[in-house]
């Protein structure tokens, strides 16, 4: 059994690459411009991806003013994918056909679609990081499954204030077996 090993939070955020939904290639790897907000979400079967996209589209305006670029990454398929970013109006950056050897770099868990009406190939269930402009995680945020999420408005709340007074990643004490 493999088990993924999670991003370690003040460490680097491992490089990964996606498709932009006019179909070329995004790579994401190291520094940014600023401090960015990546959310990896499990795509367009799932109901309440869409419902915290849309809740980060109404604040999306919050985050860039606190400095955040923002990204959501999902394993969909160009076409799937461009159809929910046509559909809910979501201004964002979005990308798809996340491979699942960066799914596995980037510590994520990953499921079987459970029918063929679910969807067509493997996916990762939701993260949510935030991403210092050094590519060091701040914040890591890994779900097994779609109905656990940080709230996005608190996580912003919490950001601005850990921006605000130069708070280090926490959660880097390691433990021996």
């Amino acid at each position: 059994m493999t088990v993924n090993k999670k991003p370690d939070a003040g460490k680097s955020l491992p490089a990964f690459e996606a498709k932009r939904l006019d179909g070329s290639a995004l790579h994401f790897s190291g520094t940014t411009d600023g401090w960015f907000l990546l959310i990896v979400y499990r795509g367009k079967h799932c109901g309440r991806c869409k419902k915290y996209l849309n809740i980060l589209q109404g604040m999306q305006s919050q985050w860039r003013e606190s400095g955040f670029g923002i990204l959501a990454v999902s394993a969909d398929s160009l076409e799937k994918a461009n159809s929910d970013v046509t559909e809910f109006g979501w201004t964002f950056d979005v990308a798809c056909e996340l491979a699942e050897s960066d799914m596995e770099r980037l510590g994520l868990y990953i499921s079987d679609p459970l029918t063929p009406d679910e969807t067509d190939r493997r996916f990762a269930e939701p993260a949510v990081f935030c991403i210092r402009p050094d590519n060091t995680v701040q914040i890591a945020a890994i779900s097994n499954g779609p109905s656990a999420r940080p709230d996005l408005a608190e996580l912003l709340d919490g950001m601005q204030f850990t921006i605000a007074h130069d708070k280090p990643a926490r959660g880097m004490v390691i433990q021996s077996s």
